[in-house]
């Protein structure tokens, strides 16, 4: 029992759980509406194309979050810009501006002498998560799982049907922008904890989970944040036994709940299907 316990008697892996179980609610609610609005791979083009925020930030010796939040938001605005003013498709644009505020990023990155390390942007340093860094994502957290619950019901329209949206009188232009404003403010929260290549996962997976398991969406939102939840201290927890990172092992254990509930899913469609 003892050697069960063992992770928990450490502070570096107390702080380790605390920011997992901070950063899993919002990170899960989120990916519900991503997921439900076709936005999977938002969350991709933000995560990356934070990087040169980070490297400016830090040139200029200013929080690493602030540089993170900037590009991130810049790099949204431009890609809904884009989206609504263009004949090239969403997804397109995405991989557009993502590849290019990544591939300025790492020229930044090459061209400054700094002790800053990027595999920590990249990956995350989970267990070296200190105060500041759970003040920082509590507060954002909290924040960012307000703004989505108060809002929920006029964001689960804009996501199902945008048009119904707009002809409801709802501010479809401010829950876009906001939504996106929420993506950044999230991708900043997790950038300590998973890094930018890894806060994919939690943003994608969870919703991709509870849409799989329930067809009502208050039911997805509570199946999604018991997933992430699940997943983010089990995979802490495990990393320890297994030598491994927790980042990444978060990420694998999400992806085994994705393919159970993928299997559950077929198995009940096939005997529905028999029975009928």
């Amino acid at each position: 029992m003892s050697e069960l316990l063992m992770p928990f008697q450490f502070a570096f892996m107390q702080n380790a759980f605390l920011i997992c179980a901070i950063v899993a609610i919002p990170t899960a609610l989120l990916s519900c509406f991503l997921v439900l609005k076709g936005w999977a791979l938002m969350g991709d083009a933000v995560s990356h194309a934070i990087l040169p925020g980070v490297v400016l930030a830090y040139v200029a010796g200013l929080p690493l979050i602030l540089g993170a939040f900037g590009a991130g938001m810049i790099t949204a605005l431009a890609t809904g810009f884009l989206a609504e003013n263009s004949r090239v498709k969403q997804d397109t644009v995405m991989g557009i501006v993502f590849s290019g505020m990544f591939g300025l990023g790492i020229v930044l990155y090459t061209q400054i002498e700094s002790d800053l390390h990027l595999d920590h942007i990249l990956f995350g340093n989970m267990l070296g998560v200190g105060p500041g860094d759970l003040w920082t994502a509590g507060l954002i957290s909290l924040a960012v799982t307000v703004a989505l619950l108060l809002s929920w019901k006029d964001l689960r329209l804009h996501a199902f049907d945008p048009a119904q949206a707009r002809v409801s009188g709802l501010p479809v232009a401010w829950l876009h922008y906001g939504l996106l404003a929420l993506l950044s403010l999230t991708i900043v929260a997790t950038l300590t904890a998973t890094g930018l290549i890894l806060a994919v996962g939690l943003l994608i997976a969870p919703g991709a989970i509870g849409f799989l398991v329930t067809r009502r969406f208050g039911r997805m939102m509570a199946v999604a944040c018991a997933a992430c939840l699940f997943s983010m201290l089990g995979g802490t927890y495990l990393s320890v036994f297994l030598d491994s990172a927790p980042a990444p092992t978060i990420v694998l254990i999400l992806t085994a709940l994705f393919a159970l509930a993928f299997a559950r899913r077929l198995w009940r469609t096939r005997r529905a299907t028999q029975l009928g």
